[in-house]
């Protein structure tokens, strides 16, 4: 297929939208973004229109190409009487495919251009149909392809060069006055994400908080007052289940002052303190929070499993490598401020200086004063061996019984420096324990632990008896 000619549609299109008011992004006084989870956010557009006294047609131009236009709520900011009458959301951008397309069943003119003179000649002919190539009826023949450039006389009125909301308004006043618009959409969306340095004796660590995000709503929104909500907002479901829409670009920027944050109903709301600009195609990052010197401590754990006590066994496990939990409370001078879920991202230097990845882990939406536990990985250097050392039914019951059952674990630590490991067994039923060769906890009705100490480069052993009733 030939070239079509642009330049010849957009002028043609300029014509067609004459008769209408444009609201454009030169004519902005105000942009407020506000994003919530989920893939919703509110867009507020305010901007200087003129205006007739009575019926007027306007354009406002460069929404969001996914907006939900049955939430378009367009008001007067200067309290002048103003009713909307209709409201059409053009979605269906402009392209020489479009065109063709829309151009079914209409008469065209395609161009030839003398290859030697120069000279355009013109001729008619009818678009019969645009599916996976051209086909046109001229006076005398049909032909598949385009033998030349295609000229329109005009652009439909629904196909626009932006996505466009088109209402049909009556001003009780003309003049210039300010007008804003505002509208649910989707295709903007954000998620925090965390970058905690650990110190070198593990004590504690600094966190760094940023906002990731991400735009494919189709418009960009320039100097936008930015603000985000935290938290599940309740939303009816579409009967539709509407395409998922893909992403591409990416881009990053600097680091800026911290989010400023407050309550909203039982969420929470993050407004940054300068405004910012997200392009169409682009996620970015913010910064969300910065803390130092936060109170941090480091946890070994082996965890168990209930369905041994009630049967026989023998071994458990060889090697067993506990899990590394990191946990810090949010509180403090320079944290204790309520954070949104995302992935925290654990760097500890080495003897260079250099820091280095150790571990990531998911957090849900965190109130301030609660306790942020990651799980890192397992201890490379601290193993354990677990088995089942005696099994006995001492009674028979309707579904279940009596059991007394005993364990050993051994608790291997390769490091130069003494660890202790959490031991946490769940305990089925009714218990009780019979013996230990050290004093456990009760964390739980149903929960047996111990804090076993491993000397450097040395080994323990932890054993237990109990006795279980289901």
């Amino acid at each position: 297929m030939k070239s079509i000619a642009l330049a010849i549609l957009l002028g043609l299109a300029s014509t067609a939208w004459g008769a209408e008011r444009l609201a454009t992004d030169k004519d902005q006084t105000g942009l407020a973004v506000t994003i919530y989870n989920g893939d919703l956010a509110l867009v507020k557009d305010a901007r200087k229109v003129r205006l007739e006294a009575g019926e007027n047609q306007l354009a406002w131009r460069n929404v969001s190409a996914r907006m939900q236009p049955e939430t378009a709520l367009l008001r007067s900011l200067d309290g002048k009487p103003l009713s909307l009458l209709e409201q059409n959301f053009d979605f269906d951008l402009l392209t020489p495919q479009k065109l063709l397309e829309k151009s079914v069943g209409e008469a065209v003119r395609v161009v030839k251009t003398h290859p030697t003179m120069g000279t355009d000649s013109y001729e008619s002919a009818t678009v019969l149909s645009a599916n996976d190539g051209v086909v046109l009826q001229f006076k005398d023949r049909v032909e598949t392809g385009v033998p030349g450039r295609l000229a329109f006389d005009h652009v439909p009125a629904n196909l626009r060069d932006r996505p466009t909301l088109s209402m049909l308004l009556d001003a009780g006043k003309g003049g210039e006055q300010g007008l804003e618009l505002s509208y649910l959409t989707g295709g903007l969306s954000w998620k925090a994400d965390y970058v905690a340095e650990l110190s070198g004796k593990e004590d504690s660590l600094d966190l760094n908080g940023w906002v990731t995000l991400t735009n494919v709503s189709g418009t960009a929104y320039h100097d936008a007052q930015l603000q985000l909500v935290a938290g599940e907002i309740n939303r009816a479901r579409p009967e539709v289940t509407p395409m998922k829409m893909m992403r591409d670009m990416v881009a990053m920027a600097a680091p800026t002052a911290a989010m400023q944050e407050e309550s909203l109903l039982d969420y929470h709301l993050y407004t940054l303190e300068r405004p910012t600009t997200i392009l169409d195609n682009q996620t970015k990052q913010v910064a969300l929070l910065s803390a130092q010197r936060v109170p941090a401590s480091k946890e070994y754990l082996l965890q168990g499993a209930e369905y041994y006590y009630s049967g026989q066994y023998g071994e458990l496990g060889r090697k067993l490598k506990p899990a590394i939990y990191l946990q810090f409370d949010n509180k403090g001078g320079q944290l204790g401020v309520p954070l949104p879920k995302g992935i925290v991202r654990v760097y500890k230097k080495d003897r260079a200086g250099r820091a280095q990845f150790v571990g990531e882990d998911r957090i849900d939406h965190t109130a301030k004063n609660e306790t942020v536990r990651l799980r890192l990985g397992e201890a490379f250097d601290i193993t354990a061996d677990k088995k089942q050392t005696d099994y006995q039914k001492i009674a028979a019951g309707l579904r279940g019984g009596v059991y007394e059952t005993a364990y050993q674990i051994e608790i291997r630590n390769a490091k130069n420096e003494p660890v202790e490991v959490k031991v946490a067994e769940p305990m089925p039923g009714e218990w009780q324990m019979v013996s230990e060769s050290l004093k456990h906890d009760k964390d739980s009705a149903h929960t047996a632990v111990w804090r076993v100490p491993v000397a450097a480069e040395g080994k323990t052993v932890l054993s237990w008896r109990v006795r279980v009733k289901y």
